[in-house]
């Protein structure tokens, strides 16, 4: 094989050690709808999550930093605590979410499974009005695709408007006693 005397390259640097190790956050831009997670969560109210804690013993996780993380996740379609507990390793929104920490799948789980069990719903809802304050979301307008999908299991079946719009009035009246929820419990 013959080489080339004119080649360059860029200089491999992945085993060099460095002296100040750099701001994973400064490569991410400010935009990135993980930082509007992170705003959000940081935003609400976990009282009552943090009363669960009886301290003693070894120290845990924090719960904003768990909630933040599985926000994201569903965010981004992770749904799986295996999953979410490889992307705080590999993924570096996750990484800066965590603080680099790395809860494995079990903790995640059971943060997810105990500690969340009746409040996940009411925190999430409480995400979604906060970033409808933000302005990062509407409540007001809500858009329905009426594209219609033939099936080859029963190519006569489709999504009529009357049906959309039945189920749009549900979600709409489900969201305003969410919210209105919501409103009672912060007065």
């Amino acid at each position: 094989m013959k080489t080339r005397s004119n080649l360059h390259f860029k200089a491999l640097t992945s085993q060099q050690v460095v002296l100040f190790p750099s701001n994973i956050g400064d490569r991410i831009p400010s935009g990135h709808p993980f930082r509007i997670v992170n705003q959000v969560v940081d935003s609400l109210n976990i009282d009552d999550i943090l009363s669960g804690y009886k301290g003693g013993g070894t120290s845990s996780f924090h719960p904003r930093m768990l909630i933040k993380v599985l926000f994201y996740s569903y965010f981004c379609n992770i749904y799986s605590c295996r999953k979410m507990s490889q992307a705080l390793q590999e993924n570096i929104h996750f990484m800066w979410l965590s603080g680099n920490s790395t809860p494995d799948f079990r903790t995640i789980n059971d943060f997810r499974g105990k500690r969340l069990k009746d409040k996940i719903h009411h925190l999430f809802a409480e995400l979604v009005r906060l970033m409808a304050d933000l302005g990062y979301v509407s409540l007001d307008i809500q858009y329905v695709d009426g594209t219609k999908l033939e099936s080859a299991s029963n190519r006569y079946t489709f999504v009529w408007k009357g049906s959309t719009e039945k189920n749009k009035a549900k979600l709409e009246e489900k969201i305003t006693r969410v919210l209105g929820d919501i409103d009672s419990s912060i007065k």
